[in-house]
């Protein structure tokens, strides 16, 4: 898979130092993957879930959730949301005109 970008996930890093070491580790494992669906995705991250047009992925437990969009035909993540579960359980990132 290529992904679209890991900057996003570096930036978050910054602010959450403890996310870094499991982003990276979701980062190699998503780049090395070709994914065709969902349900593939979740024979590695079982509790990856389909939310809209959205892919959601409890990233460090459940501290933080990591939300793309998947390309299954083209092979590309775009990285949309990285944020804490107080963030996410605000759903402003369903504002999102992909969504």
């Amino acid at each position: 898979m290529h992904i679209i970008s890991r900057k996003k996930l570096l930036d978050f890093c910054k602010q959450h130092a403890d996310a870094l070491s499991p982003l990276d580790e979701w980062f190699r494992t998503a780049k090395k993957a070709k994914w065709k669906h969902l349900d593939e995705v979740r024979q590695v991250y079982p509790s990856a879930d389909g939310v809209g047009n959205f892919t959601v992925f409890n990233i460090k437990g459940n501290d933080y959730r990591l939300i793309v969009s998947i390309d299954y035909e083209s092979q590309t993540i775009f990285v949309k949301y990285v944020l804490t579960h107080a963030d996410y359980d605000k759903e402003k990132w369903k504002n999102d005109p992909y969504f």
